[in-house]
């Protein structure tokens, strides 16, 4: 089995074929915000699977967060996050811009660096 097989996170960019690899679901978040800083270019999930207790229902981010404080009572991972609304059809980039915007408007809290919960 590769390492890429054995991996529950991988994320690439399609314009250059970089990889990021890991276990660790904000590692993905990370290698978004240095990859998109350093070449302007949008990095895909390619493979997310978040190991949660039970299936994430609604569709917003803010019913999303809401559920995953389950599992997650000291704020959830925003690569956690990442990944369920990767699965709702938004990319990294689109679900970190609605993260920005719910926080602003007072929505959603930050208990830890990149863990987020909801009011």
């Amino acid at each position: 089995m590769s390492t890429q097989e054995k991996a529950s996170y991988v994320a690439v960019c399609p314009e250059c074929d970089e990889r990021k690899q890991t276990e660790t679901p904000n590692e993905v978040v990370e290698f978004y915000r240095r990859h998109h800083r350093v070449t302007g270019h949008d990095v895909d999930l390619e493979r997310a699977r978040p190991d949660l207790d039970e299936d994430v229902t609604g569709d917003d981010l803010k019913s999303v967060v809401r559920h995953l404080l389950e599992q997650y009572p000291n704020g959830v991972p925003i690569g956690v996050i990442v990944a369920v609304m990767n699965e709702r059809g938004l990319s990294i980039g689109e679900t970190l811009d609605e993260i920005h915007e719910i926080r602003m408007g007072g929505g959603l809290y930050e208990p830890r660096d990149d863990h987020l919960g909801a009011f």
